[in-house]
């Protein structure tokens, strides 16, 4: 399998490292996004832009036919992100796995796999304390931010502190730059404090994780529960995620199985290198 990365940010460098480790996989290159996109020759191209950037990529890779996969973090907007790829990856037979990362992604898995066990009840999502990748690129962007961190502190019942220090830039007003930045749709929707810091790389590190619990019922037994936790390197787990969802997206597209999709909509089979015999007696 080509695996081609688009974007060279902490996740396209951290994916660049899991397809060197694919044992079915070899790097087909790693382009900007300023280069042209008629130059990639790949199977697959992991789409490691920033969020609000996936959609024009993922478009016009679809289009030529390549098969992509991204890490979209934007919970509210992932079924119209899929709506729209749908319809160009059926038209030029491709597919398109989005929002592959670890939340969205495959947290999400184990979310719809936790609901089926117990499908009534209540799933908590308590993220961190750790860097939101997504977050951090959000704030970088902010006019009058040099460099920015944003960390992820979870208060319980899924309910989040964010924490965003910001370097600001020679003349940067930081009331202006903490309006703008607590306006953002990433920000505007958590507790945030914003914090101005004479050095982001004094404090930063691309730890995380996640504590997720469900409380349910099972048929008509109650007091089910179930919880799951993992503490993690942010962009590592991400660009392996993203690989897994590329061996997926080319097996589809070999069953002729064209169109976007989600992780919670994949066969959890295809995201691993092997024989269907070999992962069954495995694992099964």
């Amino acid at each position: 399998m080509k695996i081609a990365i688009l974007g060279y940010g902490n996740i396209g460098r951290a994916a660049e490292e899991a397809v060197k480790a694919a044992p079915d996989m070899e790097l087909a290159g790693v382009f900007h996004h300023n280069d042209c996109l008629d130059c990639i020759d790949a199977d697959a191209v992991l789409v490691c832009t920033p969020t609000r950037e996936v959609q024009k990529f993922a478009t016009l890779l679809a289009a030529r036919g390549i098969c992509t996969v991204d890490s979209f973090d934007i919970h509210g907007q992932i079924w119209d992100l899929r709506t729209n790829l749908d319809a160009v990856c059926q038209a030029h037979q491709a597919v398109s796995i989005l929002s592959a990362g670890w939340d969205p992604g495959s947290d999400s898995m184990i979310r719809a796999l936790l609901q089926a066990l117990a499908p009534n009840g209540l799933t908590y999502t308590n993220f961190g304390p750790g860097r939101s990748m997504g977050h951090t690129v959000a704030a970088k962007a902010i006019k009058g931010v040099k460099n920015a961190l944003s960390m992820t502190i979870p208060l319980g019942t899924g309910i989040h502190r964010r924490m965003v220090y910001v370097e600001l830039e020679p003349g940067a007003d930081f009331k202006t730059v903490e309006a703008a930045l607590l306006a953002d749709d990433y920000f505007a929707h958590d507790e945030t404090h914003v914090i101005p810091v004479e050095s982001v790389e004094a404090l930063n590190n691309v730890a995380h994780g996640v504590n997720l619990v469900r409380n349910g019922v099972s048929g008509t037994t109650h007091n089910q529960r179930f919880e799951f936790n993992m503490a993690i390197n942010n962009p590592a787990l991400t660009g392996q995620v993203m690989v897994s969802c590329a061996r997926a997206a080319l097996r589809m597209k070999t069953r002729g199985e064209f169109g976007a999709r989600t992780m919670i909509e994949l066969r959890p089979i295809d995201l691993l290198p092997g024989s269907t015999e070999q992962l069954v007696r495995a694992l099964v």
